[in-house]
């Protein structure tokens, strides 16, 4: 849950759309005032609304700290670009995933802003290169790609160019996190960047498991929802397997690295898990979970399966339960 900044610098949205209006709360709900502009005189019409019925939406499950009318007093309307960007202290594009659109718009914004706004792109695939290649502000564009809805899922991938200074990405950084979301850098723009291109390894596998007649999609689903889904809604892929194997990710490593070695072949891929890559994984693991604290962990990750089975499965039984939070919780 955000809170409200200390000194609320404003925010400009660039798009009036569903990822739109989601960006322009949760900056509201932080404390930061908000112009949201769309060519369309529709979707201006209906961003108060839509901003309205999401607020309500949270203050009914107990997920905000102020009224719903404060939170949507700080957002505004405006059909001029120029004016709607003029001292944003970062724009949020959320136009259509097409570049010649994009390019059109960055090129709008590179006149329109000085040289310390952040140019901040939602594109789920188009990088920032290619955005702003030619524009005088090339050094201040950014992919900002979140997930959806930015208002409920608070990861945001933060993918700058070759060209992108790095005080426009630590600006960035500060204020989605200031916002309550949970930036992550991308080193080196990769097609799909971290989200997609996880997201996509799943479905691949999925489409050929029911192309090969494995498994129906309602079982595959199943399979994720009741199984994979619930340890992922709290934990990633290395800290689960981390988990699941005495040793750590090492151990894991060592007994299950041949078996989807074996898997990634049968689909035509080479990607072996090699000892000086997993030497790294397990260094990186390590900083965050020193072995000595892994049997408190893996009791830690089952009190939270436990929450979960409680707040999900209403036949579940009122299992007492407990979470504590040690220093390493709250800091991984």
């Amino acid at each position: 849950m955000s809170e409200q900044v200390a000194q609320p610098e404003k925010i400009a949205v660039v798009g009036g759309g569903s990822i739109g209006v989601a960006f322009a709360l949760v900056f509201a709900r932080a404390g930061h005032p908000v112009t949201v502009c769309d060519p369309e005189a529709d979707r201006r019409e209906a961003v108060p609304g839509e901003v309205a019925a999401k607020l309500t939406a949270l203050a009914g499950a107990g997920l905000l700290t102020e009224p719903t009318e404060a939170i949507a007093s700080r957002v505004t309307v405006e059909p001029d670009m120029a004016t709607a960007v003029t001292g944003a202290a970062l724009v949020q594009e959320c136009v259509p995933e097409r570049l010649e659109v994009k390019r059109s718009v960055f090129a709008e914004l590179s006149a329109a802003t000085g040289p310390e706004t952040v140019l901040a792109s939602s594109s789920s695939a188009i990088p920032a290169s290619q955005t702003a290649e030619g524009l005088p502000a090339a050094d201040r564009i950014i992919v900002a790609h979140p997930g959806n809805p930015p208002f409920l899922l608070p990861v945001i991938e933060l993918v700058p160019s070759p060209l992108t200074r790095p005080a426009v990405v630590a600006t960035a950084h500060r204020l989605y996190a200031g916002a309550g979301m949970s930036p992550v850098t991308v080193a080196r723009e990769v097609e799909g960047f971290l989200f997609n291109r996880l997201q996509g390894a799943v479905l691949r596998e999925a489409y050929a498991l029911v192309r090969d007649g494995v498994a129906t999609v309602e079982d595959i689903d199943t399979v994720m929802r009741d199984g994979l889904g619930r340890r992922w809604s709290f934990m990633g892929p290395f800290e689960t397997s981390d988990l699941n194997t005495r040793g750590g990710i090492a151990s894991h490593a060592e007994k299950m690295g041949p078996a989807y070695a074996r898997m990634g072949a049968e689909r035509g891929q080479h990607d072996p898990w090699t000892p000086e890559l997993v030497a790294e994984v397990e260094h990186q693991r390590r900083a965050l979970l020193p072995l000595e604290h892994w049997e408190a962990r893996v009791a830690w990750r089952d009190e939270r399966l436990i929450e979960l089975l409680q707040t999900t499965d209403p036949s579940a039984p009122n299992i007492p339960h407990r979470i504590r939070k040690s220093d390493h919780d709250r800091n991984n």
